[in-house]
Formats: C-alpha cells, structure tokens, sequence
C-alpha cells in the first residue's frame, strides 16, 4: 500500500467498484477500500464465492454482480477488503485499521460510496434476541445459506417483499407478514405512477413477489397499526394492533424493516454538508453533478447520497469517478463530458421510479417516533424514547445537546442505530422540522479503533518517528 494515490474509493459496493473500475481504467493509481473480506456490498454481498445450488432463491438480479465483479477483478485497482475507514479529513487524509494495525495515507481525491443501511424500527422488544432486520436475515441467507423457519416479517418496502419472498423459494416457512404500510400512501403515490410506468418491469416483479407470497397461504395481515415484541431473554411472540384490537403470533424470529437511508456516518465526520431529504425522510450529502461534495476533493455517491438502488449506485459511482479524474487533470473536460453522457441518460431511466416507490412505502411517524416512552431508541446506551422527551422538557435543544443530557449517540455505532429516531422525537417534541433541528454532529474515529493501534499508528516513511526510546 502506498502512502498516496489518485483516487481512494471507500466502499466495495456497486457504487464504490464502479468508481474505482472506471478511474482505473483512464489510468489512475486508485485504491478501493472495504470493511467486507469480498467485494458487492450489501446487494451482492459473498457473491464471488455464493454456493447455493439453487440460483433462483437469491434470484437474477444478485447474480448480475457477477459482470461488476469481474470488472474490478481484471481492473488495475489495489483491492485492500477487510480494513476499516476509521476517519476521512478535509484534507484528504484516510485513516485506516486492519490486521490489527492502523495507519494514515491520502488521496488527491476521495469517493465515499458507504452505500445505504436499514431505517431504524423501534418498537417495544426490538433490542431482544431473534429480533433482527430483514436485511440482516437475508446477510446470514447470502453469506451462510441460514435461515430462521417460522420467523415473522414486519413492516414496508421492497426488500421486506425481496427476503420474504427469497424465502419462499428457499421452501422455509414464514409464520406471517404484517405489512404496516399506511393505508394513505397508496393514494399519494398514484400522482407518481406515470413516470414510474418507464419502469414497468420493476413493478411487475413487485407485485408479483406479492401476489405468490399470498397465493402461498402464508398469512399477510395488512393495515397493521402498531406491533410489540414480547419476551424475556429471548423473543417469544409479536403482537400487533389491528382492527382495533391487539392480537398475537408465537415465534422466535421476528425480521423487521422500514426501508433503507444513507449510511452518512463517515461523510458527515468528514464535515460534508447534508441536507434532509423530505421526500425519504433522511440525510444525504450535498453534492454537485458530478458527486462532489461541500468539501472539494471528496465525493460522496451511490446511495450515500440518496436512495435511488443498485443500478443508479453503479452508475453514480461511474460518474463520480469522472469528475474525480478530471479534477486530478487525468481527462479533459471534454472527455470527461462525453464519457459521462450516456451514464446521464441512464440515471435519468433509473431515478424515474423513485418517487413512487418513496410515496408509496413512506413509514408511518408512529413506527419512526416511537408513542410509548419505555421504547429504546438508543441501543448502546440503552437510551429510551421517554429520556430523550424528558431531556427535551429540560431544556435540549437539538440531538448534539442531548449527547450530553442522556449520551443518546455516544456508543459504538455512534449514533447509526438512533441518531434519526432521536432527532426526529426531538423534533415533534419542539414542533419543529428535522431540517431545523439539525443532523447529530459525528466525529472520528467513526468506527471502534483499539487503543494499541492509535499508539502504534503506522507513520509514512518520510516523516519522523516521534516515539522515544
């Protein structure tokens, strides 16, 4: 590993092998870093080395990585898998952990392509154990082939539709799905429908997932209300509010899930500006046409900067790259212009869908602002939605003031799991907008870095060693 390059692309996900493939080929020294030990992030997670028999379960989308892939593997790229970005600085210094040891290196320009995560679900019982997100039931799918039968699905979106429905062709039974997708949004979503029509595919193969997942008898319990997870060490049962009444499912897997957002953690520690995106309720970073962020000499693109799915990632990510090189002085304008015309005309095809989909899957506040005060919201401090309102009637003013009030956001995942929860409640608390309250401020290191590896922090060559003795 050299201690500068080029380009640094952070993140091995659509958007990230993309960037680094395309730089790589107009000739720039480009390093491509990610936490995973193979590359396809979260949608073609484990897909270099996937071993179920049957390639139907995981379906041919998962499997079209395979060409993005190759693309990388054959590229000029310094693959560096497994290694942690601890901090990104406006002055494009990278600090970086793996094998147990840690060392700063820098980039003329950085990508960030830190992909997206699941929204947060708090609910009454969501921090018990055999409660996880449906994106983490389908990692443990792709990564391992494990299946939990009998689990119950929860919530709204596409993927909670995607894993159920991975599921049944995996033959493992689903105990139910509770859909809590607002009756209301199917009506705003219509004035969406004709520019979603250009995708008419994608929406086909949507409610077809739907249709064979009812025509299979699995119970799919709509109009869901409000749920809970019950238990003691473990989770025993889900009970939901439908119809005016509660009722109850025994399992002891409950897969919950209310559509992705950004993964701003290391773009917003960087100091890139974000602004709230009302439309699907998250930060994103401010970028320019060519995915330049607030801060020069740093993109951030692919879902990192606005949930538009895999394909518009992968083409982000291309673009980026672009405007990247052309920064370095490695394209002219006009070549930088004519390479990314038709990745332009392609996002415009993709991006076409979203709004639907967003208007269509719109969580409802209730099972973002969590009603009940003895909800958790911050799982590392144990922090419960009732502190953060108490902490509001003290006199808390934003989500930064309450790391000091109740340390909400102060744990190892520094604020990943709570800090829109928290920042929302805040915000009905003190009948503001989210865009006025403000994002919760993070600093590096963004990720658990071990005291012994700060203290033996590798130093570039050229520089003194100021260790003694």
């Amino acid at each position: 590993m050299k201690p500068n390059y080029d380009i640094a692309v952070i993140g091995a996900g659509p958007a990230g092998m993309a960037a680094a493939a395309t730089a790589a080929g107009q000739g720039a020294t480009v390093l491509l870093i990610d936490e995973q030990d193979t590359p396809g992030g979260q949608i073609y997670r484990s897909l270099s080395r996937q071993n179920l028999k049957d390639k139907a379960i995981l379906g041919p989308e998962y499997y079209a990585g395979h060409k993005l892939i190759a693309e990388l593997e054959t590229s000029r790229v310094e693959y560096c898998p497994g290694t942690t970005v601890w901090q990104v600085s406006e002055e494009r210094e990278i600090g970086i952990s793996g094998n147990g040891a840690a060392r700063l290196l820098t980039a003329d320009q950085i990508i960030i392509a830190t992909g997206a995560q699941e929204r947060p679900f708090p609910v009454l019982g969501w921090t018990l154990p055999g409660v996880m997100g449906a994106g983490a039931a389908q990692v443990l799918l792709k990564t391992g082939g494990v299946t939990l039968p009998d689990a119950v699905f929860v919530g709204t979106g596409p993927l909670l539709y995607l894993v159920a429905h991975q599921y049944l062709r995996a033959g493992i039974p689903i105990k139910a799905i509770l859909d809590t997708t607002p009756q209301g949004n199917t009506f705003r979503a219509l004035a969406h429908l004709p520019k979603a029509l250009a995708d008419l595919p994608s929406l086909i193969k949507g409610r077809r997932w739907i249709s064979q997942l009812r025509a299979s008898g699995i119970a799919f319990i709509k109009h869901v209300g409000d749920v809970r997870c019950v238990g003691e060490d473990t989770v025993e049962a889900i009970e939901y509010w439908q119809s005016g009444q509660w009722n109850r499912i025994e399992t002891q897997a409950v897969f919950l899930h209310q559509g992705v957002v950004p993964n701003v953690n290391l773009a917003m520690a960087a100091g890139c500006e974000h602004i709230w995106n009302n439309a699907q309720l998250c930060w994103h970073a401010k970028t320019d046409k060519w995915s330049q962020s607030s801060i020069p000499g740093i993109s951030v693109t692919g879902d990192g900067a606005g949930i538009n799915g895999a394909k518009s990632a992968e083409i982000s990510g291309r673009i980026a790259a672009l405007g990247a090189l052309h920064r370095c002085d490695l394209i002219d304008t006009a070549a930088r212009d004519r390479l990314a015309a038709p990745a332009r005309r392609a996002l415009a095809r993709e991006v076409r869908i979203r709004p639907f989909l967003d208007a269509l899957f719109r969580p409802s506040q209730n099972f973002r602002v969590p009603a009940n005060d003895q909800t958790i919201v911050c799982r590392c401090e144990e922090v419960t939605a009732g502190a953060i309102r108490e902490a509001v009637d003290l006199g808390c003013m934003g989500p930064n003031q309450l790391k000091s009030f109740t340390r909400c956001g102060m744990g190892p995942c520094q604020g990943r799991m709570c800090s829109l929860t928290a920042t929302e409640i805040i915000a009905q608390s003190r009948n503001e907008t989210v865009a006025n309250i403000g994002a919760m401020r993070l600093r590096p290191p963004v990720k658990p870095l071990l005291l012994g590896e700060l203290a033996d922090l590798a130093i570039p060559p050229d520089e003194p060693n100021p260790k003694v003795g």
